[in-house]
């Protein structure tokens, strides 16, 4: 439609865009790259409610009309949307997938992985401290991306020679404006690294997440993974449970370096750092937008302004809704630790929530704790405004953090 929201690909101002569709209403037609038309929902409760909802899908193959026709399957949308997992899983398979996976996640294998997580944390740090003085670090490389890779690869019993090839093809995911050959050639790279993977681990299993999936895999009880199923899964999860990490130690130190009144707060023991992950999360979620879901039957507006039409897209808008200020108040683009309800659709919501959310949690608080304890000191190495973001329209972060250790 000539009067859609045209989403910028390169995410080059995401809280414009994000208050320009609170603007138009609580939700609105947006034309995504390469021309995908979707429903874009940015006002908080309409969107909590429909992650809930029955009436909303995540599998194209029963409910996308634009894919079932055929369309769109060699464009970005394939990597979010075209594989066999609890991403695209609804109703009774997506309760049969996540059954399966959510032993894997339990509480007592992410706790157990908190000795590693700090022990990581420390030795990243003194690489950090070598640095001469008065030279600045890029704390994404340094620190925010090697520490949730080196805990995704332990969780999942990932070869440390395969860490590089696993985080590339992620990064290139996540910029959904890159070059969609090279990132197909990653993701097969990725897949086979994950198939030597399963069959190691179906040979000498471990107490590693794939081994627990393997074996879950190999259970003949009628609701068993399949082999495309397992390897999707892995995908998934290493997936989401790097990347989102990552922008998220990357958008609390910023966050917290161009707010020094808020990290005085956690440094006078006025706030926490459970606080600053939760605001974080809301003021900047590290999925700005997506995945992508889908009308199974008419939706109409709450405002009575249209209609949602069976088989269209649907796309959460998280940055959007999460500074709501119907929500959140007037100072909803404030990032205020001191704020009494920092709620958040950041992990999602409902069946959909995220499985891997404590463990993101965890190593933000572990991460951010040690690292300003190391360097009460640290601050940026320039302006904030020169700082650059990733070059997407989904992810929310940070392409370099240049920081001063002292």
């Amino acid at each position: 439609m000539d009067d859609d929201l045209v989403v910028e690909p390169t995410g080059s101002d995401l809280h414009g865009e994000a208050e320009r569709l609170r603007a138009r209403g609580p939700a609105v037609r947006v034309r995504l790259p390469e021309d995908i038309g979707a429903w874009a929902v940015s006002d908080f409760d309409w969107l909590r409610e429909l992650l809930t909802d029955p009436r909303v899908s995540k599998d194209p193959e029963q409910h996308w009309s634009a894919w079932r026709r055929g369309e769109h399957r060699q464009s970005w949308a394939r990597w979010w949307v075209g594989q066999s997992s609890m991403l695209t899983a609804y109703g009774a398979d997506h309760r049969r997938l996540r059954r399966l996976v959510a032993p894997a996640f339990s509480a007592r294998r992410i706790e157990a992985l908190a000795p590693a997580i700090r022990c990581r944390t420390g030795e990243l740090l003194e690489e950090m401290a070598v640095t001469a003085p008065g030279a600045s670090v890029d704390l994404r490389t340094a620190f925010a991306h090697p520490l949730p890779m080196a805990v995704i690869c332990e969780l999942f019993g990932i070869p440390a020679g395969d860490q590089r090839a696993v985080g590339e093809v992620f990064d290139l995911m996540m910029n959904s404006f890159d070059d969609l050959e090279r990132a197909q050639t990653a993701q097969a790279d990725a897949l086979e690294i994950f198939r030597r993977l399963v069959a190691h681990k179906r040979e000498q299993p471990g107490e590693d997440l794939t081994s627990a999936l393997v074996s879950a895999r190999d259970e003949d009880d009628g609701s068993r993974l399949t082999e495309q199923e397992l390897l999707d899964t892995l995908f998934t999860m290493v997936g989401a449970g790097h990347e989102t990490t990552v922008n998220l130690i990357g958008n609390a130190v910023h966050a917290l370096l161009t707010h020094p009144e808020q990290l005085a707060l956690v440094q006078a023991g006025s706030a926490t750092w459970s606080d600053v992950v939760e605001e974080t999360l809301r003021w900047a979620p590290s999925i700005a937008n997506l995945p992508l879901r889908f009308a199974v039957e008419d939706i109409p507006l709450p405002d009575g302004s249209g209609t949602i039409r069976e088989g269209e897209a649907i796309l959460p808008a998280y940055a959007a809704a999460g500074r709501s200020p119907d929500k959140h108040g007037p100072d909803a683009h404030v990032f205020d630790l001191t704020r009494a309800e920092p709620e958040h659709l950041a992990f999602g919501h409902g069946v959909h929530f995220c499985l891997g959310a404590p463990l993101a949690r965890m190593e933000g608080r572990i991460a951010l704790s040690a690292l300003f304890e190391r360097f009460p000191r640290l601050r940026l190495a320039t302006a904030p405004e020169h700082i650059p973001q990733v070059p997407s329209w989904i992810a929310h972060g940070h392409r370099r953090l240049p920081v001063l250790l002292t």
